[in-house]
């Protein structure tokens, strides 16, 4: 019986060691990447600054209207993931993508992500990149939570919204994380640290944005380099942990009843009759009801529809701000 758990004791030593052999030799070869990816990072937009750090924000194309692209969380480089989807608008409008505090281009703030922190430094980055308000938002997934707030407490700033699938106040204020919740995002958020993201590329960024044909060979490498510098950070950690507290702020206050809202549902052929699909569409069926104009469309693909039906999403949007007005003419 000694002489087993003495063996036991032994190849758990040996495993353990093996364990940190690697962690260390994973960490020296991702910081080794980092400095050769240093050279490929160099932005396109405009970076300026809020506080004592920056905030990165691409513009691009003309017209009357700003539709601000707000991406999700931990959707690290938005500046080229939603690339196939802002295109389609900047031909006739304006587009700006704000790369929040540790996304893209933007510095890691290692401040509080509350949410009235986080309007604030959009706000200001909009307005000092030359984007004067009102805007059209077109927030993803935890987005909405910011979206719906700018048009809760500004509402003369926000023309209207294009929700992509995003996540409602009541659904995160009524969902918090659970211990191992938090748990498995402080985790992931150490796991980065270390530069384990290196050895799940598939887990860090989203392959249909390396298998698409909306971004060169060049942007290609530059999304997979800030993918994996940015990947779970400080910031984007502290977001998800504060989604909940965030939404009771928005809760509080009244529907943004003049801000006319499109929410669009993503599904796919598998989940399109399942619980949760069902119940995320009647939620965004109640909100809508609250409010003066709005509409719900289901979009097929998954969560992040904006790599699956751009096109549809530019035509749905276009219908719903514009009906059928001669856009030209406002220009």
């Amino acid at each position: 019986m000694k002489k087993g758990l003495r063996n036991i004791k032994r190849a758990a030593a040996i495993f353990g060691a093996f364990l940190v052999i690697g962690v260390v030799i994973t960490y020296i070869y991702h910081q080794y990447k980092l400095n050769l990816e240093a050279e490929l990072l160099n932005h396109s937009g405009t970076l300026v600054e809020v506080g004592n750090k920056e905030i990165h924000v691409y513009n691009e194309g003309e017209g009357k209207d700003t539709f601000v692209f707000m991406p999700g969380a931990g959707i690290t480089a938005p500046v080229y993931e939603m690339k196939g989807l802002y295109t389609r608008f900047s031909k006739e409008h304006k587009i700006a993508v704000v790369e929040r505090a540790g996304y893209g281009f933007s510095d890691v703030f290692h401040d509080e992500r509350d949410i009235d922190t986080i309007l604030k430094q959009t706000r200001q980055a909009l307005r000092k990149s030359g984007n004067k308000p009102p805007y059209i938002l077109v927030p993803h997934s935890i987005s909405g939570l910011e979206a719906i707030y700018w048009a809760q407490k500004y509402p003369d700033e926000v023309k209207g919204i294009i929700a992509m699938d995003v996540g409602l106040p009541s659904e995160y204020a009524e969902n918090p994380l659970d211990s191992g919740d938090i748990l498995m995002i402080k985790g992931l958020n150490i796991l980065s640290k270390l530069g384990m993201q290196r050895l799940s590329p598939n887990a860090t960024y989203d392959p249909k944005v390396i298998e698409g044909s909306f971004l060169s060979e060049k942007e290609k490498g530059v999304f997979k380099a800030l993918s994996y510098q940015k990947a779970f950070n400080d910031d984007i950690e502290q977001e998800i942990l504060q989604a909940s507290e965030n939404a009771s702020a928005s809760i509080s206050l009244p529907a943004p009843y003049n801000t006319p809202i499109l929410f669009l549902s993503a599904y796919t052929k598998e989940n399109q009759k399942s619980e949760g699909i069902i119940r995320k569409n009647k939620h965004y069926k109640e909100f809508a009801s609250k409010l003066k104009k709005s509409d719900v469309k289901r979009v097929k693909g998954k969560h992040s529809i904006y790599l699956y039906a751009p096109d549809e999403i530019y035509q749905l949007s276009e219908e719903f701000i514009y009906g059928h007005r001669d856009r030209k003419d406002e220009r």
